[in-house]
């Protein structure tokens, strides 16, 4: 039964982690801050953090309550809670909290705190305190499970299936049976927040010794291992060091430098001239790097002579389709796109051979992955000019100019210059619309002013549910193209209530196959790393989940 497979997980691995921990650290030195790039965050407070950059800072300053392993992320290990349990048909679940909990101001972390943030992300009406505006979060689908929330994981009202039983025992109660709840709570979203830090701002001393007061959004207090020293600077760093009042074990750094370039490139180069310790390596520099650098045994594990990673990620680069703007609300005009694109030459020619075609939105590493499911992801010129034609525009025909958009920030030119050479060989006019950075490009997404952009989708917990729902519910926050059918959001609540591990697991393979079949977003790679690490660095994890681990890290001095 799912609920005793996942209380045996705990438990099991729970030991098992300690063990690991004692070996991998008796020969680590302490000390040395990390300087480790990052592309500029759009939130860093988690009840908005949806994209990878603000993630893996929020991972670092945030614990929730359960968490996966570096090396394994289908397994989960404890976190904030120390242990779990679930009723007979997994509608109510049990999380007993680690009672040395605290954040690093040194206050207690308790089940209230859980609470309050959690009615944080459901209410429409939170305030982003860096902008003193109210701003719905946009990752509440998270909790659109738990009893109380609209279908949406709204709810104003704050959501009636939570409950602090007490200080150190949280009790949520779900709409429907869930058995992959546990991983759903490891996202670093729904980690504890402080309300009186979150209402009255962060203290802190200031360069010159004076006492400031910073919104929570500029410089949140979490009870992971590091904190904030200073506030964060956009468009420029946000450093943490080690939170002493942690009650885990104490990282061996002394903190990290987040360090923000428009550009991977320009970081490359930072990298290469020694400002950096870790960054994605430079665009047609793969090879070289591995000649020069060495590459990791496991692909996620850096150690010097061992520096290049270049492992699989849980995650998929995609472009996204506006479904409502015309001619993209056609799904020949989308089949159109999508066969005429040759990934395999992007994959080869672009990164070297270190990504791979995409077939579907489902990366291979994800429990149900089955190859193939989307007919039309693949490269096919002659079908891709059949199915143009089937959309009323023989040999491009009539066609309107079709516009790719993508953040000038992200290195993802040369990728849209594959793609606008593909379409325009099946005889589309074809333009590309960059924008300066990404938060700007989230702002037209939402705008609905994208007709094809480009996103990227890594794993929140490593389940196919994650693939599904929050990209292909109807009304969804992260739902850009626009994709709505009644039939499969049924079928995707249904999958979700399934207590059955297999029969669930076959429920989410169909509804992949139902989505693939109209093609409302056209996977073009499933990702690898193309990461490096200074030769000064041991012991860093970069996991398929597509965040660094630093608890194990340890720095030879410059």
């Amino acid at each position: 039964m799912a609920v005793a497979l996942v209380l045996v997980m705990v438990f099991a691995v729970g030991g098992l982690s300690a063990c690991k921990s004692e070996t991998e650290t008796s020969s680590g030195s302490t000390g040395g801050t990390l300087a480790y790039y990052v592309g500029e965050p759009a939130y860093i407070d988690p009840y908005n953090t949806q994209e990878s950059e603000g993630t893996q800072v929020e991972q670092s300053v945030f614990d929730s309550l359960t968490s996966f392993d570096p090396l394994d992320p289908a397994t989960l290990v404890p976190a904030a809670a120390e242990s779990w349990e679930a009723n007979a048909d997994a509608t109510v679940w049990t999380f007993r909290l680690n009672k040395d909990g605290k954040f690093s101001d040194g206050t207690p972390v308790t089940a209230s705190d859980f609470v309050y943030a959690w009615n944080r992300i459901a209410s429409t009406q939170t305030m982003n305190t860096s902008t003193n505006q109210v701003e719905a979060s946009s990752i509440a689908y998270h909790l659109a499970v738990i009893a109380g929330t609209d279908e949406f994981g709204n709810a104003d009202a704050g959501i009636s299936g939570l409950k602090a039983v007490d200080d150190y025992t949280l009790e949520v109660t779900l709409k429907n049976s869930f058995g992959d709840f546990g991983y759903l709570v490891g996202h670093p979203a729904l980690a504890p927040v402080p309300k009186a830090l979150v209402e009255g701002g962060v203290k802190y001393t200031d360069a010159d010794g004076k006492e400031q007061t910073a919104a929570y959004g500029d410089m949140p207090v979490g009870n992971g291992p590091f904190k904030l020293s200073e506030p964060w600077k956009r468009n420029q760093y946000i450093k943490v060091v080690q939170n002493e009042n942690y009650y885990g074990e104490k990282p061996l750094i002394d903190g990290i430098d987040f360090l923000s370039f428009k550009d991977p490139n320009t970081a490359f180069t930072e990298f290469e001239a020694g400002t950096l310790d870790f960054t994605q390596i430079g665009e047609g520099r793969i090879k070289d790097a591995e000649a020069k650098y060495g590459v990791s045994t496991n692909g996620y594990t850096a150690n010097p002579g061992e520096q290049v990673l270049l492992g699989a990620e849980n995650s998929i680069y995609y472009l996204v389709v506006n479904n409502t703007i015309k001619p993209m609300d056609q799904a020949a005009m989308r089949s159109a796109v999508s066969l005429a694109i040759n990934r395999q030459a992007i994959c080869d020619n672009v990164f070297e051979g270190t990504r791979e075609p995409a077939d579907n939105v489902v990366p291979p590493g994800i429990a149900g992955y089955a190859a193939g499911v989307w007919a039309d992801a693949k490269y096919d010129v002659e079908g891709a000019k059949a199915a143009l034609t089937e959309a009323g525009f023989p040999g491009g025909e009539g066609a309107p100019e079709i516009a790719l958009s993508y953040n000038a920030d992200g290195g993802h030119q040369k990728i849209m210059e594959y793609v606008k050479a593909d379409l325009e060989a099946i005889g589309l006019t074809v333009k590309l619309n960059p924008t300066p950075d990404f938060a700007t490009y989230l702002k037209e997404l939402d705008a609905d002013k994208i007709m094809i952009g480009r996103l990227g989708w890594s794993a929140d917990y490593p389940i196919m549910d994650n693939f599904m729902f929050p990209l292909f519910k109807s009304g969804s926050t992260d739902n850009y193209s626009r994709y709505a059918d009644s039939a499969v959001d049924a079928a995707m609540q249904a999958a979700r209530a399934n207590p059955d591990d297999a029969a669930r697991l076959a429920a989410w393979q169909e509804v992949n196959k139902t989505v693939g079949a109209g093609l409302p977003v056209i996977p073009v790679m499933f990702y690898k790393h193309h990461h490096v690490a200074s030769e000064r660095v041991h012991d860093l994890t970069y996991s398929a989940m597509n965040l660094a681990d630093f608890t194990k890290v340890w720095l030879d001095p410059k």
